[in-house]
């Protein structure tokens, strides 16, 4: 182990011809490592340094990978900034390996569980809270003011249940409801109403007038319980009368399913009925050599005990497409991956944009140069298992192991997909950091630097930091994020987001027009 005032870089892969500054605040030029490089300037913390020499138009390469080219010379411990480096094109989607080559499945892993809630499709939640869905965005204030109430008054005769939490969205009214793009966020609300940590007890409420009709985004037939059971309440009825009537029919629908979810009790599960979402924000230069591959690694544990773990973000992987089309478990898979790369780079052409629109002001800072080194890095938290299955936005994802489920990569959109492809656990990493939480399911938050799982001490739950100081390995932080995984689930330790009450708004993925 380093001492800590000892200056030290970290270069991933032994080809790389640049490596990361890991002291806090950076280091100032003429440090000289023990290597014998020199810093001829400062280099900030998590930038990267030149290993060797670059001329004009020579290859940087990171995670054994070209993430760019030189713009103007860089001297043999200089800093490789932003505007160093000109980034290369996307890998040509129709030129990527399929499935050639596949790793071979890792040994299972028995015996691990967890307490969670059975339900009768099947699905196991590891909350059990009742979701009160709105068919349009003209309800949310009636049902944030019902949802107070019933937290209040009725909440606490039904000591199982463990919230009462409001899906409300800006969608519903004033779009074109028969658009091709209109069936994502359909689906979502449809399938956020079926979440496993709702019970299979869903409650809608409408407004009447609106374009998205109960019965167009929530079926009768989709039901898993409650089909012959009236489940929603239309404000503009004319069996309502005032405003009280309104809020007094929700209340009454509500405690009839707080009744029925107050009866569940949590039973012994094995670990493959997780459904794990993984994703990142704020995202730096440390979140690929850190939190990503200390959650790939518990993501090949949860794999190996036949859970299902999902991975997302389309434009965080479209330049480590090739990476993935290659471990796909068959050839129709690869293709599944190709396609939804396909359709984003339509929907971003379509407004004249395109993937370098990411990353973000706070990932620059952070060390991440363009959107190639970022996607090197986050396709990490994917750890080496098969990719075994490709969903497109907002679908139920239903298949054991390693899944792609396509979104966009705003942290809120792609939390809300998560959660309506059937998500019962969420593990975020961070760099720069945020307090983002989900009121649906818990999420693990986990720092990629000590230095930030340290000041925000009451919001980080897993510190990765500790992966670049040397004070743990990537195997270490692994077991650690697997094992709280399960004691989250079983409701044995909260979250800091969860203790906080820190849930971010849902937040739909709409491509289509609003009229």
């Amino acid at each position: 182990m380093s001492s800590e005032n000892e200056p030290r870089y970290i270069q991933v892969h032994p080809q790389d011809n640049v490596a990361i500054i890991v002291n806090p605040g950076g280091l100032p030029a003429g440090t000289e490592f023990p290597s014998g490089l020199v810093l001829q300037e400062a280099v900030p913390e998590a930038h990267k340094v030149a290993l060797v020499a670059l001329q004009p138009g020579d290859a940087v390469i990171r995670y054994g990978s070209v993430i760019g080219y030189t713009a103007r010379a860089i001297p043999q411990g200089g800093w490789v900034a932003e505007d160093a480096l000109t980034s290369p094109p996307p890998p040509a989607l129709d030129a990527l390996p399929l499935a050639t080559e596949t790793p071979a499945a890792l040994p299972p892993l028995e015996g691990y569980t967890f307490q969670g809630y059975r339900n009768p499709d099947g699905t196991v939640g590891t909350r059990n809270i009742l979701g009160i869905s709105t068919t349009v965005q003209c309800v949310a204030g009636t049902v944030d003011y019902a949802v107070r109430r019933i937290k209040q008054e009725l909440l606490p005769k039904y000591p199982n249940v463990d919230d009462v939490i409001a899906i409300t969205h800006n969608y519903g009214c004033g779009v074109a409801i028969n658009a091709p793009g209109a069936e994502i966020p359909i689906r979502t609300l449809r399938n956020l109403s079926l979440n496993p940590n709702l019970g299979g007890a869903p409650m809608v409420v409408s407004l009447g007038c609106e374009k998205m009709q109960p019965s167009q985004m929530l079926p009768v037939s989709t039901l898993p319980v409650l089909s012959e059971e009236p489940y929603v309440v239309r404000l503009q009825d004319e069996e309502h009368y005032g405003f009280e009537e309104m809020v007094s029919a929700l209340m009454e629908m509500a405690e009839k399913r707080l009744e029925r979810l107050n009866q569940r009790k949590r039973v012994t599960c094995p670990a493959s009925d997780l459904v794990v979402g993984l994703q990142c924000g704020g995202s730096d230069a440390f979140s690929g050599v850190t939190a990503n591959p200390a959650v790939g690694f518990a993501a090949d544990l949860l794999v190996r005990a036949g859970a299902t773990v999902m991975f997302s973000e389309v434009t965080e992987v479209r330049d480590a497409v090739h990476l993935l089309t290659a471990r796909a478990a068959n050839e129709q898979v690869a293709r599944d991956l190709v396609r939804e790369m396909a359709w984003y780079d339509e929907y971003l052409a379509h407004d004249n944009v395109d993937r370098s629109a990411n990353p973000s002001p706070g990932n620059k800072k952070g060390g991440l140069a363009n959107i190639v080194e970022k996607a090197l890095g986050s396709v990490a938290k994917a750890g080496t298992s098969p990719l075994a299955a490709v969903t497109g936005p907002g679908e139920r994802v239903t298949t054991k192991g390693l899944v792609f489920a396509a979104t966009p990569a705003s942290d809120f959109i792609c939390g809300t997909l998560q959660l309506a492809a059937a998500m019962n656990m969420h593990v975020f990493t961070t760099g720069r950091g945020t307090p983002y939480g989900l009121a649906m399911a818990p999420v693990i938050k986990v720092a990629t630097r000590s230095s930030l799982a340290k000041r925000w001490f009451d919001l980080i739950d897993v510190d990765a930091g500790k992966i670049a100081t040397g004070e743990a390995t990537i195997e270490d932080i692994g077991w650690e994020i697997f094992r709280l995984i399960l004691k989250v689930a079983s409701g044995e330790q909260q979250t800091w987001a969860d203790r906080w009450g820190l849930h971010n708004e849902y937040a739909l993925f709409n491509p289509g027009p609003v009229t």
